[in-house]
This record gives C-alpha cells, sequence and structure tokens, in this order.
C-alpha cells in the first residue's frame, strides 16, 4: 500500500469516522432528553397522586394545632374533679393523645415543619406546667392561670399554623 492508497482511504473514513460521532452525540442527547421528560411525567403522576395526601397531612396537623391552643385546649376540656395537678396531668395527656394520633402526617411534611410542630407541642405543654407550679389550689383558679399566660403573648400553636400554612401555600408554587 503506498502512501496515496493511504491518503485515499483515509479521505474515505474520515466522513464516516464524522457522521458516527454526530449520529452519537445526537443519538446521546436525544436519550437525555427522553429519561429527562420520563422523570418528570413521573414525577407529575407521582406529585398528582401524593399532593391530596400531603394537604391531608397538612390539614390534619392544622386541626391538631388548633386543638391544642391554649385558649381551645382549656374550654374544651372542663376539670373533672377538684385536684389542681390531676386537671393538669389530664391536659397533658390530651396534648400527647393528639399527638400520637398524628404521628403518621410527619412523613407527609417536611422535617422543618414537623419540628416546628412538635416544638409548638412542647412549648405548649411547658406553659401549662408552668401554670400549674403557682400556689393556686382549684383547677378553675389554674384554668385562669394558664389563659392569663397567653394572653401576654401569642401561643406557640398559633406559630406553628402559620408555618404550616407557609409551607402548604408553597406547594403550590
Amino acid at each position: 500500500m503506498s502512501g496515496d492508497d493511504i491518503l485515499q482511504l483515509f479521505a474515505y473514513l474520515l466522513p464516516a469516522v464524522v457522521t458516527g460521532a454526530i449520529a452519537f452525540y445526537f443519538f446521546r442527547l436525544h436519550t437525555r432528553n427522553e429519561d429527562g421528560r420520563r422523570r418528570f411525567l413521573l414525577h407529575k403522576d407521582s406529585q398528582k397522586d401524593t399532593l391530596p395526601i400531603r394537604l391531608q397531612a397538612y390539614e390534619r396537623m392544622a386541626l391538631f394545632l388548633e386543638r391544642i391552643a391554649i385558649n381551645n385546649l382549656v374550654v374544651r376540656v372542663a376539670p373533672k374533679g377538684k385536684n389542681k395537678s390531676d386537671y393538669e396531668n389530664l391536659l397533658i395527656n390530651q396534648i400527647e393523645t393528639e399527638f400520637e394520633h398524628n404521628l403518621s402526617q410527619q412523613i407527609y411534611m417536611s422535617d422543618e415543619c414537623w419540628n416546628i410542630i412538635k416544638a409548638a407541642k412542647n412549648a405548649t405543654i411547658q406553659i401549662i406546667r408552668s401554670a400549674g407550679m403557682s400556689e393556686t389550689e382549684s383547677p378553675d383558679k389554674l384554668r385562669e392561670d394558664i389563659l392569663n399566660q397567653t394572653m401576654e403573648k401569642q401561643a406557640p400553636s398559633n406559630t406553628a399554623l402559620a408555618f404550616v400554612k407557609k409551607e402548604v401555600s408553597d406547594l403550590w408554587n
């Protein structure tokens, strides 16, 4: 084989290699686009299925926060006896029972939202406990003390509820 034959072979081979490289590039680009489109459609379908479940979880936690709001809780749960500590324990038990009933909702929420809800629950319990340390003896006076403490500042459940509402509005954006 002479130098001219090699040059002629290279001249025939070069366009085929260039065409093959371009075809490979476009095939790879097309495959990536198709994968992205399939992932988008799958994500869109899963969003369509999970969005109602997530909204239901946020609704349940909003209801929980409304139920443990100090003013709602104290009005809804009346003392059953004359012992202040029994009433304090009854209020705390109501909060804990409500919370345990809604534990599974955390899988549908962000960690930040769930932590804020837990903090609101714990802060509400802390308000009840601190009011229970007062010198009052009757459960009715304890109710007053608890309500007076929350009149001075915003209830923790209201702060958490505002965050839940913000997070739900972010779901639509």
